[in-house]
């Protein structure tokens, strides 16, 4: 039988193309409702129950004995189900109920659609069209995992209903390949036992849809990984007028990571590695101190991204991240016996792979009740260097790494190398891993690791980084408009995944998307870190 939960669905590209409804509804799928400001799962949040009815479906001399419809989705996406089981397209499908034919749109109350009834449907399925033994071979004849190779980048995704936030959120994350390599090796044999099954699931879901994304060229419809999504942060299934709510890209950016960061932790070690944190944790050490009653104190905290506060006086990138740096908070004073004014001045003393920015865009309008974007221009770079946000020990620590990426880069501009670089044997392997590691690509690690080249030497980090990934927001209110994800692919092109739709870019036009209009403009960008072999 079929399990809208467990049975993973495999809507693979045809079903796109068979369903041009499906393609409609996504350019319709993003006029949005108010909202609250994201916050955590509330119960009182949570959708209604779904409501399941069991049916049987006979089809030539084919009989499904437990198809599972999902009464508060329309037809078309029980259509889709049945499309996975036989081959024929939605447009070719006559399913026989009350009153004549089954209907993309109907109203399943209406259908009168019964526990255990049985539903006759007539079609033919799609012909398998064998390419030829001998003579020219076309990319639409290759197999579809051979065509994502030849078009250079992966599958689109549908829009569901008001999914564009996490359509651009998993195309975002599906770029970086260690994360790809760590829910590869995931299993139900590598789930730890203090983990929940609705996390676990989600898991599965996201490995199951990145896997998806990596074999078809046609768009993929997200729909398990969009119900267990729902099912695990219910506040993703907040509805209103009988239609799902656009929600916020970060909240499901950290949720979704929030989640892989419990189930990725490595079993094997004692303290459960995690990857998550590996990839995308920044180490923090605060300073906070009150100048009213001389008190200070010191702590260290993770966090999974940087924030750019936008202000009058931010312009670019790097001016937001400084001045985030410092901040004052009010606290209960143990000398003063009362609330006083600190200040929390930070300085990263952990970097990751990957670094994630966000622009505070969004805030709560206590005025109007409601949330409000800002939407000045605030400029940043594809390469950018976090050196100065760092404490003084991690600086001593990337001093060596930076002086050979100087001097790799150095050699490749025809320059003499620095005298401060020590000499050694291998020192030509070294500058010329550095010069591969600078273009920022990606490869050189990789060839490293695959031709066996110096595999005992570190990569380490630099302190920068390199622009692989944008989420950007269109429109002037927080509560409507439109996410979409920009990201670099293997090859060094950009791609703009407008839902099912990837459009090519040219690299020049990606750092244009800084606001100050009704453009797309960055809301999150993710950075690539430059590393050196040591």
């Amino acid at each position: 039988g079929l399990s809208l939960y467990e049975y993973e669905y495999k809507i693979n590209s045809s079903v796109a193309f068979a369903c041009p409804s499906l393609q409609a509804k996504s350019h319709r799928a993003n006029s949005k409702q108010s909202e609250k400001p994201p916050s955590s799962p509330d119960p009182a949040n949570a959708e209604a129950p779904i409501t399941m009815v069991t049916v049987s479906v006979k089809w030539q001399k084919e009989v499904y004995p437990a198809v599972e419809i999902d009464t508060s989705q329309p037809p078309y996406v029980f259509k889709c189900q049945l499309y996975d089981l036989t081959g024929v397209p939605p447009e070719r499908q006559k399913i026989m109920v009350k009153g004549g034919l089954l209907k993309d749109d109907a109203d399943w109350s209406k259908v009168g659609v019964k526990e255990g009834q049985r539903l006759m449907m007539m079609g033919t399925a799609d012909e398998i069209v064998k390419a030829p033994e001998k003579g020219p071979i076309f990319v639409e004849d290759m197999p579809e995992e051979e065509q994502v190779v030849n078009v250079g980048h992966s599958a689109g995704l549908f829009n569901l209903g008001n999914t564009c936030y996490m359509n651009s959120t998993v195309q975002c994350l599906h770029s970086v390949p260690e994360l790809k390599s760590s829910l590869t090796e995931y299993t139900q044999l590598g789930k730890s036992n203090d983990l929940d099954h609705s996390s676990h699931l989600l898991t599965v879901a996201t490995r199951d849809l990145f896997n998806d994304l990596d074999k078809n060229v046609k768009p993929v419809a997200p729909m398990q990984f969009w119900m267990v999504l729902r099912k695990k942060y219910p506040q993703f299934g907040q509805q209103s007028n009988g239609a799902f709510m656009q929600q916020d890209a970060e909240e499901c950016w950290t949720q979704l990571l929030y989640t892989l960061s419990q189930s990725l932790k490595s079993p094997s070690s004692s303290e459960g590695q995690d990857i998550v944190k590996t990839l995308f944790g920044i180490d923090f050490d605060n300073r906070i101190h009150c100048a009213e009653s001389g008190e200070e104190s010191t702590e260290t905290e993770t966090v999974y991204s940087l924030k750019c506060h936008i202000s009058q006086e931010v312009n670019h990138l790097h001016e937001g991240l400084k001045r985030g740096l410092k901040s004052e908070l009010e606290k209960a004073s143990p000398s003063l016996g009362r609330s006083a004014v600190y200040v929390k001045d930070s300085r990263i003393n952990g970097l990751p792979r990957y670094l994630t920015v966000q622009f505070v865009r969004f805030f709560w309008k206590r005025e109007s009740n409601q949330k409000a974007k800002i939407l000045r221009k605030v400029d940043y770079p594809l390469s950018l260097d976090v050196y100065d946000l760092c404490s003084d020990n991690l600086r001593k620590k990337l001093e060596g790494p930076r002086q050979v990426l100087r001097d790799a880069e150095g050699k490749k501009a025809g320059l003499k190398t620095s005298a401060k670089t020590p000499v050694s044997t291998d020192s030509d392997t070294k500058m010329t891993e550095a010069e591969e590691s600078s273009s920022g690509s990606g490869e050189a690690s990789k060839s490293a690791s695959q031709e066996g080249v110096l595999p005992e030497k570190e990569h380490q980090l630099t302190g920068i980084y390199d622009l692989v990934a944008v989420l950007t927001h269109k429109g002037r209110s927080a509560d409507s408009g439109h996410y979409v994800a920009w990201v670099k692919q293997e090859n060094g092109k950009w791609v703009q995944f407008d839902d099912d739709n990837p459009i090519p870019q040219r690299e020049e036009d990606i750092t244009k998307l800084s606001g100050g209009g009704d453009w797309h403009m960055a809301y999150i960008c993710m950075y690539k870190a430059r590393v050196v072999p040591m």
